[in-house]
């Protein structure tokens, strides 16, 4: 197994899915140890911090990649395994931004309203605990809340040329923000240009789901994936694996577009799986269904539609891919 180390520079950060040429050129089966810095480019430290002033739009969400996988091509699926998510810092920030999040007045949701004011918290990581801990501002609060670390981003190369921002989330993956994008899942995207030109960051430490304010604990994370690549099958959405549930996660605007995209896709993927048609298919996911939101927030907003395999008979979707990872990455790690 080819194992890739790599830490970039800021000068080598990657700010757009597209238009950026690649780091490395991998070979499918291939391991990466990647560290990746937060949204935030770690400029908010202080709750005295201020977005306004620190940070420089549109430098945020900074990539680490692209990876050009050997034998990619247009209509072929990549597989990314999350080994490992790991803290790389001893504490997160969350921030309110004026004219970004989900309950406040927005450049797209005009109202007379003053915007939200801005405030920055400092999460401290207790790594003995896998604990962050929330402080109040207006009050003595304090909490301790369970750590659940999670890429915002995971994505590839648009078609035709395209370049989106880092923030954005469409059907090349991109800005996500969904919990499901944890340890222990794999990830499959559909493949749009030759090496497939992926790219991870925006490490999160915990979020809600939904993201409601638009910044988790944003924290620079180590990373461990395991990369694959399937011929073919590349899905129209971006899809998620793990050892219970199979995800399909939908971005658009108005939220319940991203909803309908991933409802129809995941009765796409059980006629791939069972031999469904799309009625059998409907009414079946109409009563097994679970439809959690991943953010509410970004320039697309993102949903999932989430199913228990314990309540569908057993498959192996694309040929096992997930399962060989998982037992692969159990025998390196």
């Amino acid at each position: 197994m080819d194992v890739i180390e790599y830490t970039p520079e800021p000068e080598q950060y990657a700010w757009t899915f597209g238009g950026v040429a690649p780091t490395h050129q991998i070979k499918p089966g291939s391991m990466l140890k990647l560290w990746t810095d937060d949204a935030f480019c770690g400029r908010l430290r202080n709750i005295t911090d201020m977005p306004s002033v620190s940070l420089d739009m549109p430098y945020v969400n900074p990539q680490t990649g692209p990876f050009y996988v050997e034998g990619a091509e247009p209509g072929d699926t990549l597989a990314l395994h999350i080994v490992d998510l790991t803290p790389a810092r001893s504490w997160g920030a969350s921030t309110t931004i004026p004219l970004f999040g989900g309950l406040t007045s927005t450049d797209r949701t005009v109202t007379l309203q003053d915007p939200l004011p801005e405030r920055t918290w400092i999460y401290e990581v207790n790594t003995e605990r896998r604990s962050v801990e929330f402080v109040a501002q207006s009050t003595e609060l304090r909490l301790e809340l369970p750590m659940a670390p999670m890429l915002g981003t995971v994505g590839v190369a648009p078609a035709a040329g395209e370049a989106r921002s880092s923030l954005v989330p469409d059907t090349f993956g991109g800005n996500m923000d969904t919990p499901e994008m944890r340890a222990g899942s794999t990830c499959y995207l559909g493949v749009n240009v030759e090496g497939a030109l992926f790219s991870v960051g925006d490490g999160h430490y915990r979020q809600g789901e939904g993201e409601s304010c638009g910044t988790a604990v944003e924290g620079a994370m180590n990373v461990t994936l395991l990369v694959d690549l399937i011929k073919g099958g590349a899905p129209a959405w971006p899809r998620i694996e793990s050892d219970d549930h199979l995800v399909v996660i939908g971005s658009s605007r108005p939220l319940e577009d991203a909803w309908r995209a991933s409802q129809v896709d995941m009765i796409h993927w059980f006629g791939e799986l069972y031999g469904l048609d799309k009625m059998d298919g409907y009414q079946l996911l109409t009563q097994i269904s679970e439809s959690p939101l991943a953010n509410v927030c970004d320039a697309n907003y993102s949903a999932a539609t989430k199913v228990p395999k314990e309540l569908l008979p057993a498959a192996n979707a694309y040929d096992g891919m997930h399962r060989r990872l998982r037992e692969l990455a159990a025998s390196v790690v």
